[in-house]
């Protein structure tokens, strides 16, 4: 995921030189002396912008020098008008940046949207614009469908759809009624969106943003009138989102893929503080909370494949349900300080593998709760023991320094190749690691990078057997099964009896049942042969047996002929 940083990068420059090249520069400073078309030198530079970009043609640059740029508009669509209108693709770009460099549109007094209101900037495919502070844009109050919303959204900046590049720009105390108080569309790197507001209490979606995609981004204090405060239908890499609220769902995004984030301070009046729907990936969640449920986040993983992948949740708050998140799926994440006023408080209705859920609060439920049955949580780290799921530890996890809210693993972790790496879901942890340092995956959104056995820790630990290395492959019971193969298979080591081993098959009506030794804290495989003189000769006839203690059978009912059939069973 790191990769993508660079090659955006490199796009970015790319296109950007792409428009430099054989280009005529124009030139815009508002206390020109005397400005004269084409604009082409500073003793003859424009006093605002627009005039530049009419005279400009395709992959030209507007140099524009210091200044508050508050006067002029065009209107693209309707009656909407723009302060600034960049209706072909060439590049606007200040000389130093936004901090001197400001395009000021107009907010209706007293409604702040509405007719007479003006947007900061329209910007055309593959047109750019950098170095610029974006304020005071506003849209009209109209209501438009969500495919054309062109007069309702984009407070800030309206971007057409394909290569529209926004750089190193502050996009600020800007609103729209519908969509995207900030932006609406385009690729954003390097720029802050803050005190951005969508208004319309309907249809109000991404009081920041609106399907656009952003980079290395700030995005603060942002807010919308019903959902995603933040960011909605976006792609977000490196970004930071805090203090954004939404009067509804979604303090910080909405509907959005999140990469490498970190979300704090945000809420949301009613379910996901931090976000709601999406797909995440290596995400900080810190102090995010919801007037309902899911401080954290909330239903990323319910509905199709989304979900939530190598992520911490800290001290994040719900005043009902689910702290940390509600209704959510989890992968290798780590939920701890978190809070909630009634039920769950690391999590609720929750799918979790190789996940810690520990230390976190609830009148009921203080690390996880389920209101139904069907939310199983596989080889965490939690306590009370899980009824549905397999492999969990209730070992206490050991941090690094939980006060300091350093949740790395110390090397004596439980955690530590506690995992099942078929839950894996991404090749790095949550410092960009590789995620599997010991053969098998840890618990938790961090990977101790060195451990020094490749035995589970928590097994090793509840049979007293050493994790320095040394009895990884010794057999001290004799039953042909060494240390590794005992703590993959949960037996003990020290009982001959405990192994998994296939005990028979026999033949039913339904046709041929397999019996092995099993334990209730793992699922297997197994596989048929009808000749083992051919390679691989093995085919798989069923995965996630759930086992049982004691005996398991299974009935393989494709097998009716006379064979022979030959069986293999394994841990999952």
């Amino acid at each position: 995921m790191k990769a993508l940083i660079p090659k955006l990068i490199t796009v970015l420059l790319a296109l950007f030189s792409l428009n430099a090249f054989a280009a005529t520069t124009r030139y815009v400073d508002l206390n020109s002396p005397s400005p004269t078309p084409p604009y082409t030198n500073w003793s003859t530079a424009a006093t605002n912008i627009q005039d530049a970009i009419d005279v400009a043609v395709t992959g030209d640059l507007v140099l524009v020098t210091n200044g508050i740029y508050k006067t002029g508009g065009r209107a693209v669509f309707g009656t909407m008008t723009n302060r600034v209108s960049v209706d072909k693709p060439v590049t606007v770009q200040s000389v130093n940046g936004p901090q001197f460099t400001l395009i000021h549109g107009r907010q209706v007094p007293g409604t702040t949207i509405g007719n007479g209101s003006i947007r900061c900037a329209y910007l055309t495919n593959g047109a750019s614009i950098s170095g610029f502070t974006l304020t005071n844009g506003a849209t009209r109050s109209v209501f438009e469908g969500s495919s054309s919303p062109r007069e309702s959204s984009g407070g800030g900046i309206w971007c057409e759809p394909l290569e529209v590049l926004i750089s190193n720009c502050v996009v600020v105390a800007n609103s729209a009624n519908q969509r995207g108080g900030g932006v609406y569309r385009g690729i954003l790197y390097g720029c802050v969106l803050s005190k951005n507001s969508v208004k319309d209490a309907f249809t109000a979606f991404g009081g920041g943003a609106h399907s656009s995609t952003l980079i290395n981004c700030m995005i603060v204090g942002n807010s919308s009138a019903l959902d995603a405060g933040g960011a909605m239908s976006s792609t977000l890499t490196n970004c930071v989102l805090t203090g954004n609220s939404a009067a509804e769902d979604a303090g910080g995004a909405l509907q959005s893929t999140l990469n490498n984030c970190i979300l704090s301070n945000n809420f949301a009046g009613f379910s996901g503080g931090g976000t709601m729907y999406g797909n995440l990936y290596n995400c900080i969640f810190a102090r995010n909370s919801a007037g309902y449920d899911g401080g954290g986040a909330a239903y990323s993983g319910s509905v199709t494949s989304e979900s939530i992948n190598n992520c911490v949740f800290i001290s994040n708050s719900s005043t009902n349900y689910g702290g940390g998140a509600y209704s959510c799926t989890l992968n290798n994440c780590t939920l701890t300080g978190n809070a909630a006023g009634s039920q769950g408080g690391g999590m609720m209705d929750c799918s979790a593998n190789n996940s810690i859920v520990y230390f976190n609060y609830a009148p009921i439920g203080s690390n996880y709760f389920y209101n139904f049955e069907g939310y199983p949580i596989n080889y965490g780290c939690t306590a009370p023991q899980p009824d549905v799921g397999v492999g969990s530890v209730m070992n206490t996890p050991i941090f690094v320094n939980f006060a300091a809210d350093n949740l790395h693993l110390t090397s004596n972790s439980p955690c530590i190749n506690s995992g099942f790496n078929g839950n894996v879901s991404s090749d790095i942890d949550l410092d960009g690691n590789p995620r599997i340092a010991g053969g098998t995956v840890d618990i938790g959104a961090y990977e101790f990078t060195s451990p020094s056995s490749l035995l589970s820790y928590a097994w090793a630990q509840k049979y007293g057997v050493p994790t320095d290395g040394t009895a990884d492959f010794t057999d001290p019971d004799g039953d042909g099964a060494s240390n590794w193969h005992e703590s993959h298979a949960d037996t003990t080591p020290t009982n001959d009896l405990s192994v998994l081993r296939m005990l028979n098959a026999t033949n039913s009506l339904s046709g041929k049942t397999v019996t092995w030794q099993s334990v209730s804290t793992r699922n297997y495989w197994l596989e048929r042969a009808t000749n083992l003189g051919i390679a691989s000769p093995f085919q798989t006839i069923a995965t996630n047996i759930v086992g049982v203690a004691g005996l398991k059978t299974f009935t393989d009912t494709s097998a009716t002929n006379g064979g022979p059939y030959f069986y293999r069973v394994g841990v999952q």
